[in-house]
């Protein structure tokens, strides 16, 4: 067996959590890679929600959208995703299957506009109130950085402090690379509630 890369492991817990008819949330758009995946993901009964505080982002993710014909899946917001608990229709509250961070700075885009370790931890605790039993937020954490190395740190302490009665964390990573390579943290909100 070989071991997956960062970007393959994260696509592989998302296969578990989301299906056919599934609400999912992209986090960051970006160019619209993960949005468009999980389009596909969702299929024609379920829905995609996408944050990005970038035009540029919000563009290309709609273009890459078109180009694959999944437009209907998906709403894009260009907001930051600490507001997703206000953006988000009340209706999916409770129905998030699966929701995917790619921390850092978009590709190809201003590097001095970066996530920050606040709005992203805020984005995340929101995700929790409103994700279902057993759903799966999956965060890719760049800190090749100094803004994430601080975004790293800050979001390591905190996953450390969710109670594990409620929510199993994973972390995923190579140790023995070298130049900070990213890493994956996984968060699962437990079906059972059990101990």
């Amino acid at each position: 067996m070989a071991l997956l890369n960062i970007l393959p492991f994260a696509r592989f817990l998302l296969d578990q959590a989301v299906n056919e008819g599934d609400i999912a949330v992209d986090a960051t758009v970006g160019n619209g890679h993960d949005t468009v995946y999980l389009a596909e993901r969702v299929g024609e009964t379920g829905h995609v929600f996408g944050f990005d505080i970038q035009p540029e982002a919000i563009t290309a993710a709609s273009a890459r959208l078109a180009e694959h014909g999944l437009c209907g899946r998906a709403t894009l917001f260009e907001r930051s995703h600490s507001e997703l608990l206000d953006t988000l229709p009340a209706a999916v509250h409770g129905r998030i299957s699966g929701a995917v961070f790619n921390l850092g700075y978009l590709p190809g885009g201003n590097k001095q506009i970066a996530t920050k370790p606040e709005s992203t931890i805020k984005a995340v605790d929101q995700l929790l109130s409103i994700l279902k039993p057993g759903g799966v937020i999956v965060l890719v954490v760049y800190q090749g950085h100094p803004e994430g190395k601080r975004e790293r740190d800050a979001l390591l302490d905190y996953v450390r402090s969710l109670d594990q009665r409620r929510i199993h964390v994973l972390k995923y990573e190579f140790i023995n690379r070298q130049n900070n390579p990213p890493f994956l943290l996984a968060l699962e909100t437990r079906a059972d509630q059990g101990a």
